[in-house]
């Protein structure tokens, strides 16, 4: 079952998770290939609130900024892969190149990103911040990461 929705819907969520009180953590990425790094990264996201809202980049948004061979799984694929995971709550879908957007409309509690970010390279800290909300730096696994697993791949 998909947990893919739509920026509307998200905005919706929000409202009622506002309302009980609860809290809202996001974090954005491609999440091409999923694997043990991204597993351990979404599951401390998740521990930290009660809510945890993915950006996804799309298709579109990631052949601008990565390259034209990635992703390896489009957008479709991605988004169902990581709906299987019980701790992910909510997908959403961002075309644009940062979800600067995505986080000015769901205004989340907490914002998580991974240990290769510094504080300043995190777009969307001063939205999450001027809302009172918090910015978070979880530490990556060592020795996992998409283009490290490609690389090896073509390598062999």
């Amino acid at each position: 079952m998909s947990k893919l929705i739509n920026l509307a819907k998200a905005k919706e969520i929000r409202v009622k998770a506002k309302e009980k009180g609860e809290i809202i953590v996001f974090t954005n990425g491609c999440f091409d290939i999923l694997h043990r790094g991204h597993i351990q990264y979404l599951r401390q996201a998740k521990e930290l609130g009660d809510i945890l809202v993915i950006g996804l980049n799309t298709d579109n948004s990631i052949h601008n900024f990565k390259s034209k061979s990635r992703p390896i799984f489009n957008q479709d694929d991605r988004a169902e892969v990581l709906s299987a995971l019980t701790f992910v709550d909510y997908i959403v879908l961002f075309d644009e190149l940062t979800p600067q957007n995505l986080i000015e409309k769901i205004e989340p509690d907490i914002l998580v990103k991974g240990g290769d970010y510094k504080m300043n390279e995190i777009v969307g800290r001063e939205t999450v911040r001027k809302c009172g909300g918090n910015v978070i730096i979880l530490p990556l696994l060592q020795g996992y990461s998409t283009t490290e697993i490609i690389n090896k791949i073509k390598n062999k």
